[in-house]
């Protein structure tokens, strides 16, 4: 009996230390970026009850692991510091955590044209080969989607160079630079895109349901989930391959401009790419965040002008952090051009967007003169993350730029002719090619579109016009998928697309028919 228990002290004394184990998630790693002047939470896992402690820039903190494992602790704020230094974790083991920098992180999300790679847009190429750039640094998040909730991924932290650059976002990598390069601290950029998600994959699954707004959109998700049982899902996913390798010999391409994805672990799915790839890092310290999305949300505008502003809200919320700047891209052009004014998906969802300017510490890139008809990715990212960097060089950095593209402000109809105020923030109005101002249609009380005349009247007023119109009601401007228009602050920055009629929008989902109750 005195040998067995022997034996079985041995055996704890081996096994006990092979429990304890110090983890830390993906974020955190050799060559990442802190985010300066505020206060940055490090975290991570070890046996419940350890005590960890976390030395980093003269501070020491410590904590215990709590009953789940997971300990988190503060660093205060730090100043920009190009000089690597060292985050040391002392637990039940010990985590060195080398090359650390401190300047500003900024979160790289949305869809494809953030996923977009650097060597694939105009002079990408030229971009690469300059991007030896090592206080850049660069950590591209995994594609998965799931419901269950993820708390790490596999990733890494890499300098700038030719090679990292060249296969990072684009415009993410852009916007970066020109932050780098004008006000020389590090700069942190997390690539955490997925090509045509969902906003509503985005999002905690949850939250949505919770929410009476995305009812049917919940909905219409349980829906799906339930026809799509294991057999059936391999039909439909077999079903998609199909169809995609024929469009891949139609094309004769490997790489058309789609892959077939299973929905139940794809990134249309509400609340997957949340649980799967933006929880992990959720709580890393942060400057903000620039969006590109809204391509798989174009034909639900009318539910993105409610969908879009939550997820900013939720982000934030879940963030812990504030009203931190949340940045996006507006829809550029894209598709045919119309012969004659009408109704469009993209228009609406173009206004969803501008809508969510009324949340507090947001901004709007207007490309609406930047896409390209033919393709839904356009390669011209320089601009793009141009017109990004305006807003965080002004809003959050205290520089004096223009940096906000003309709005719709006010409208007075006089007999046949409608005369539009527009807020040039500064500026001017100027139009570009030729005198005239294109872009702009009319309608009278039939509510049947016309293009008409406009003419700049003054720094900020057009005067518009159609013959066919004799008394006008209400006035668009660049209200189409790919429309033809040509106004620009005199800095260079498009006029917004708008439109003053509050006539119903394509978009809004039509009612669902309810049974009627049985009598009793």
């Amino acid at each position: 009996m005195k040998k067995i228990a022997l034996l079985i002290t041995f055996s704890l004394l081996l096994v006990s230390p092979l429990r304890a184990e110090l983890k830390m998630p993906g974020i955190f790693g050799d060559h990442m970026v802190l985010q300066q002047k505020q206060s940055n939470p490090v975290w991570g896992w070890d046996t419940p009850g350890t005590e960890v402690t976390v030395s980093f820039a003269g501070q020491t903190l410590s904590t215990k692991a709590g009953s789940d494992g997971k300990w988190t602790v503060k660093l205060a704020p730090l100043s920009a510091n190009a000089t690597p230094q060292t985050l040391t974790i002392v637990g039940s083991s010990k985590r060195e955590i080398r090359d650390v920098l401190i300047g500003e992180v900024w979160v790289c999300s949305g869809q494809s044209n953030m996923g977009f790679k650097l060597n694939q847009s105009y002079d990408g190429d030229l971009e690469a080969v300059a991007a030896n750039l090592p206080d850049i640094r660069l950590i591209n998040m995994p594609l998965m989607g799931t419901q269950e909730i993820q708390d790490d991924f596999k990733g890494w932290w890499q300098a700038s160079t030719p090679e990292t650059a060249r296969n990072f976002s684009a415009v993410g990598f852009l916007f970066g630079r020109r932050l780098h390069e004008i006000l020389h601290v590090p700069v942190g950029l997390i690539n955490n895109a997925w090509g045509g998600s969902a906003a509503e994959a985005w999002v905690r699954r949850s939250a949505l349901e919770n929410d009476p707004r995305f009812k049917q959109l919940i909905a219409g998700a349980a829906k799906r989930e339930a026809e799509l049982l294991p057999d059936q899902g391999k039909a439909e996913l077999d079903r998609l391959m199909a169809q995609w390798q024929a469009d891949c010999i139609k094309a004769g391409t490997t790489n058309p401009p789609w892959q077939p994805q299973n929905y139940l672990t794809a990134n249309q799915r509400p609340g997957n790419i949340f649980a799967g790839v933006l929880h992990p890092i959720i709580g890393f310290g942060i400057k903000g965040v620039i969006w590109y999305q809204g391509e798989a949300n174009a034909g639900r505008g009318y539910e993105y002008a409610s969908l879009f502003p939550f997820l900013i809200e939720q982000w934030r919320n879940e963030w812990g952090q504030g009203d931190f700047p949340f940045y996006w891209v507006q829809l550029a052009n894209f598709s045919a051009q119309s012969a004659t004014p009408k109704d469009s998906a993209w228009a609406e969802l173009r206004e969803a967007q501008t809508k969510a300017l009324q949340l507090t510490n947001t901004g709007q890139a207007v490309i609406i003169d930047l896409g390209e008809g033919k393709d839904i990715h356009p390669r011209n990212k320089h601009d793009v993350a141009a017109r990004l960097v305006r807003w965080a060089l002004v809003k959050d950095y205290g520089m004096k730029l223009p940096f906000r593209s003309p709005q719709f402000q006010s409208l007075t109809i006089n007999s046949n002719q409608a005369t539009v105020t527009i807020d040039c923030f500064g500026s001017k109005l100027r139009p570009f090619g030729v005198e005239e101002a294109k872009g702009f249609a009319v309608c009278g009380a039939d509510k049947i579109w016309h293009w008409a005349t406009g003419k700049i009247v003054s720094v900020n007023k057009v005067e518009v016009w159609s013959d066919a119109v004799a008394s006008p009601i209400a006035v668009r401007y660049a209200w189409g998928d790919n429309p033809v228009c040509n106004l620009y602050s005199n800095d260079g920055l498009p006029v917004t697309p708008f439109r003053t009629d509050d006539f119903g929008m394509i978009t809004k989902p039509k009612p669902t028919m309810q049974a009627p109750e049985k009598q009793k």
